[in-house]
C-alpha cells in the first residue's frame, strides 16, 4: 500500500515520523514532501526516514520547476495571516479581490497534480496525509483542499494526523479569546476523510465541529513506548555537558500568542537563579521565541546558572539533562513524565489549566512560595517519589497510550482502511 505524507514544520516531523516508521515498518512504501524551510531536511528524524525500506523522501522544491515553486509561494504568502497582518495588509487584500480563487486554482491544480502524480502515477488506491490544518496554517488551506479534492478524484483516501496534543484542559488560553464558543480554526480539519488525535481531550477540539464518525482517537504516536524506544537509538549525541549543579532546572515556554504572565515568569526565574547549587536551561518554543518578551531580557541573561536554549537543541536532550521541568501548558512534557521525572505545572504563570496538573494535582504550582518549596524540597530531599503514581498512570493512560500501549500499529491500521 501506498502513502503520501506532507510534513511543514517541526512538530509535524516530531510527531509524524513515528508514524511513518510503522507504515514503513508494516511493508508498505511512502513519499514524504516536505513543505517547510530547507533546514528541516537535515533533521535527524528526516535522515532516518530517508534510510528506511521504502520511503523516499524530497522536498516539494525538487518536485518542481523554479517558476512552479515561486508561483506557488507567492499565492501562499497571498493568502496567510501574517501577510495580512503587515504594512502591506491593505495592498494585498485588494490584489486578492482581483486575483481571485478561480485564478489561484489554476496554479494550485497545477502543483498538485505533480505531487499526486509523483506519488501514484502507477499506483492503485493509496492514502495522502497531512497534519492538523488550521486556518492561521503558512500552508494554505485552499490549497491543502485542492490537493484533498484531486486526490479523492482519483480513489484516494485523505487523512489529517496529529502534530501535537493537548497541553490545556481550559479554552480560553490565547490573547484576545474572551468568549467560550467553539474554536472555528480547527475547521479546516473537515476537508479530509478522517481526523485523528491522541486523546479524548485534544478530540474536544473537533467534536464541537465534526460528526464523531470523522475523528478517531488512537493515541500518541510521539509518547508511545515502541517510539521513544527507537528514538533514543536515532538521537544525536547531545551538545550538553554535565556540571557540578546538585539540581538542574528547566523551563519551557509556549508561543507568544498564549496569554503568558511574562513578569511573574521573570520573578520565577530569580527566585530559583537565587539557589546557589541550581543550574537553570530556559527552552524558547521552536517557532517564535524570539517574539517572547523573557529571551530578551538582558538582566536574567546576565545571571551566572541560567542559559537560554538554542534551536539546536532538541528538547528530548534538555530532558536528559534536566531534574526538573518547570512547565506553562506544553505537551513536550509528557516525556518527562513517562520517564517518572518531576514537571512542576506552573498554572499560575498562564492563562490556563494545564492537563498535566489536572491529572496529576501534586503537580501544580499556584504562587510563588510553591516554586519556593519545592526547589528547596528537591534540594534537601531528591526527586524521587514525586508523583502520585495512580495519578501518573491515570494520565498515560488516558492521555498518551489511549487504547493499549500498540499506539503505532493503530494508526497502520487506520491508513490500511482508508487505502
Amino acid at each position: 500500500m501506498k502513502a503520501l505524507f506532507f510534513l511543514r514544520h517541526y512538530n509535524d516531523i516530531d510527531h509524524m515520523t513515528p508514524v511513518i516508521f510503522k507504515w514503513a515498518d508494516s511493508g508498505h512504501s511512502s513519499d514524504v514532501v516536505l513543505l517547510g524551510k530547507k533546514q528541516f531536511s537535515r533533521d535527524y528524524r528526516i535522515e532516518f526516514l530517508r534510510g528506511l525500506n521504502g520511503v523516499r523522501v524530497v522536498s516539494i522544491r525538487e518536485l518542481l520547476s523554479t517558476v512552479e515553486f515561486v508561483l506557488w509561494r507567492l499565492q501562499m504568502l497571498m493568502l496567510v495571516r501574517s501577510t495580512h497582518n503587515s504594512i502591506f495588509g491593505p495592498l494585498v487584500r485588494r490584489f486578492n479581490r482581483l486575483y481571485d480563487f478561480k485564478k489561484r486554482e489554476l496554479i494550485w491544480r497545477r502543483i498538485a497534480q505533480s505531487l499526486l502524480g509523483y506519488s501514484f502515477k502507477d499506483e492503485v488506491g493509496g492514502v495522502v496525509a497531512f497534519d492538523w490544518m488550521e486556518k492561521n496554517s503558512f500552508i494554505s488551506i485552499e490549497w491543502v483542499e485542492t490537493v484533498v479534492s484531486m486526490a479523492r478524484d482519483m480513489g484516494l483516501r485523505t487523512v489529517s494526523l496529529p502534530h501535537g496534543d493537548s497541553p490545556h484542559a481550559s479554552q480560553l488560553i490565547r490573547r484576545g479569546e474572551r468568549v467560550l464558543k467553539p474554536d472555528t480554526s480547527f475547521a479546516a480539519a473537515g476537508v479530509f476523510d478522517k481526523v485523528v488525535v491522541p486523546n479524548e481531550l485534544c478530540s474536544l477540539r473537533f467534536r464541537s465541529l465534526f460528526d464523531d464518525h470523522k475523528i478517531a482517537v488512537l493515541g500518541s504516536p510521539r509518547y508511545c513506548d515502541e517510539w521513544l524506544t527507537k528514538l533514543a537509538t536515532i538521537m544525536p549525541p547531545s551538545p550538553l555537558t554535565q556540571s557540578d549543579s546538585r539540581l538542574k532546572v528547566l523551563i519551557f515556554l509556549r508561543k507568544a500568542n498564549f496569554t503568558t504572565f511574562w513578569e511573574e515568569v521573570g520573578e520565577v526565574v530569580q527566585l530559583i537563579a537565587a539557589f546557589p547549587e541550581v543550574e537553570l536551561i530556559i527552552k524558547p518554543h521552536t517557532r517564535g521565541g524570539w517574539k517572547q518578551s523573557l529571551t530578551n531580557d538582558a538582566k536574567l541573561r546576565q545571571l551566572p546558572n541560567v542559559t537560554v536554549a538554542g534551536d539546536s537543541v532538541h528538547s528530548t536532550h534538555l530532558m536528559d539533562w534536566a531534574d526538573v521541568i518547570i512547565d506553562l501548558a506544553t505537551s513536550v512534557v509528557f516525556e518527562a513524565v513517562k520517564a517518572k521525572k518531576p514537571v512542576l505545572a506552573a498554572d499560575y504563570l498562564h492563562a490556563s489549566r494545564s492537563a498535566v496538573a489536572v491529572f496529576m494535582p501534586e503537580t501544580e504550582l499556584r504562587c510563588r512560595d510553591d516554586v519556593y518549596e519545592k526547589i528547596a524540597g528537591f534540594l534537601s530531599s531528591g526527586c524521587d517519589a514525586f508523583y502520585i503514581e495512580k495519578h501518573r498512570k491515570r494520565f498515560l493512560k488516558e492521555m498518551l497510550d489511549v487504547g493499549g500501549v500498540d499506539v503505532l500499529s493503530r494508526y497502520v491500521t487506520l491508513l490500511e482502511e482508508r487505502v
